[in-house]
């Protein structure tokens, strides 16, 4: 079960490299669940960069947190619940009204999904360039872990 498992991760590195990294971030802070962090993982036990990986990961995982901002300003709470349910607001919500920017950096680095906060500073208003930097802060440490926590594996 591990050498097929490993056989495919090394095969998607292979075909997609840093391309999927990017895809896999991009649309993971839109709507889409699969997290960017085993494929950052994989790819750099296979040979990727490590920085260059988190670097392209943090980059894009932004760049589809200010989709998910702007969808969250211009549909704003309905569209939300209809995608990302009821549950997921309430929570955000509160998250969010009591951190405020720190919710964003918090989601970003912790499990917590980012899309949640990504649409629910749209919702909420939050200002832009407060929302990209706290982004960046949190998704890049993050992913430079990933990268190099992939890296040490490959040499095992």
């Amino acid at each position: 079960m591990f050498e097929a498992l490993k056989q495919w991760a090394e095969e998607t590195v292979s075909d997609y490299g840093y391309w999927g990294i990017f895809i896999i971030s991009f649309t993971e802070s839109i709507i889409q669940p699969v997290p960017p962090d085993p494929f950052i993982t994989g790819g750099t036990a296979f040979g990727l960069s490590p920085v260059k990986a988190a670097l392209i990961a943090a980059v894009a995982s932004v760049l589809g947190g200010v989709v998910g901002y702007f969808l969250g300003k211009f549909l704003g709470e309905p569209a939300f619940k209809k995608f990302l349910g009821d549950r997921y607001y309430d929570r955000g919500e509160i998250l969010f009204r009591k951190y405020g920017i720190l919710a964003v950096l918090i989601a970003a680095i912790t499990p917590i999904p980012f899309k949640v906060m990504c649409w629910l500073a749209g919702i909420f208003e939050m200002p832009f360039w407060g929302f990209v930097l706290a982004s960046f802060l949190g998704r890049f440490p993050r992913f430079l872990f990933m990268a190099f926590f992939g890296q040490w594996i490959g040499t095992l």
